[in-house]
This record gives C-alpha cells, sequence and structure tokens, in this order.
C-alpha cells in the first residue's frame, strides 16, 4: 500500500483529546494497510500516532535531525529511524519517502512541513495528495486567511485546491486513497 507521512505536535502539554486523534490516526494507517511516515519523535502527538500504528501492527519509517535525537526524544522503535543533519533534510526526506501527507492539528512546525509540502505541490515537484483534517474546526481561521489570499491573487485557485480537506481521519484516509495513483 501506500507511505502515509503524518503531520502533528511534538508538545508534551496538550490535551488529551488531540493524543487520542493522533493515536487513531496511527491506529486506522495500520489497519487499512499503510505505512507511518513519521517526524521521528516519540513525544505529544508525534509520539502517539506512532504508537497507534505499531498498536494495530503497522510498519513505522521516522525521520529526525541529529539535533533531535541528541535531545533523546526519536521513536528508538521505528521500524526504520532515517536521521537527518538538519530539519530541512528532513523535510525533503519525508517528501522522498512519502506517497501521500496528512496533517493533523499542530502549531509552528506542522504547518512549516504543511506549507512546504504544499509549495512543493504548486510548483509541480511532486504530485502526492495531501489532506488537512480539520477536527473541530481547528484549522478554520486559516483556511479562512488562505481563501482571502486566493481572493486576492496572492494564492491561485489552482494551488488552495490541491490542499484536500477532512474532518476525520476515516473521512481523511478514504480522501488520500482516493488520489492514489
Amino acid at each position: 500500500m501506500a507511505a502515509i507521512c503524518v503531520f502533528c505536535a511534538s508538545s508534551r502539554t496538550l490535551d488529551q483529546r488531540w493524543l487520542d486523534l493522533a493515536a487513531e490516526t496511527g491506529r486506522e494507517i495500520a489497519r487499512r494497510g499503510h505505512t507511518l511516515v513519521s517526524g521521528g519523535g516519540c513525544v505529544g502527538m508525534m509520539g502517539a500516532v506512532v504508537e497507534g500504528a505499531r498498536s494495530a501492527g503497522g510498519r513505522t519509517v521516522g525521520v529526525i535531525p541529529q539535533s533531535l535525537v541528541d535531545l533523546e526524544v526519536a521513536d528508538l522503535a521505528s521500524d526504520e529511524l532515517l536521521v537527518t543533519a538538519s530539519m530541512a533534510d528532513r523535510k525533503t526526506l519525508m517528501i522522498e519517502k512519502s506517497d501521500a501527507f496528512l496533517t493533523l492539528p499542530g502549531g509552528l512546525g506542522t504547518l512549516d512541513e504543511l506549507f512546504e509540502v504544499w509549495t512543493t505541490a504548486t510548483l509541480a515537484l511532486h504530485a502526492k495528495p495531501m489532506v488537512l483534517v480539520d477536527t473541530d474546526a481547528f484549522y478554520r481561521p486559516l483556511l479562512d486567511w488562505l481563501t482571502l489570499l486566493t481572493d486576492r491573487n496572492f494564492l491561485k485557485p489552482a494551488g488552495m485546491d490541491l490542499l484536500l480537506l477532512a474532518d476525520t481521519v476515516p473521512d481523511a484516509l478514504t480522501t488520500l486513497e482516493s488520489h492514489l495513483p
């Protein structure tokens, strides 16, 4: 099946509901026979998504910069743990190793990863599907702002259309699967 990269928060101070959403995501990816590609961390939602995948028998690939390995936050239980020299190298390798991207709620790092993948897609550097999971309208203010960018011609409508939306993890995965080659 596909290698699905999940972008999500690695904060240790999140409400349990976000950790549960990440764990559900990992389990659902594994149940559908896909490989999980993650940022290679073992904390926050990132840790929950890999544990969820493993609990359902899934394969996990982590991609992490050496600086985070040094902080002892690496997911050493990954089936494959790839260590990069920098955060930029990490994003590049995550894009190369993945067939599709799913973005859960997160902060600056999550948005950085999403925008990197989305920008490279708008430049036709890849044609891999991307789904934003907008649970409880988490991303609604951002989506409103992005619509404003489109309305003001800073973002072409075709670029906006590359980002697919879903309210739930099962819907997000079904959408991704329907857009895989």
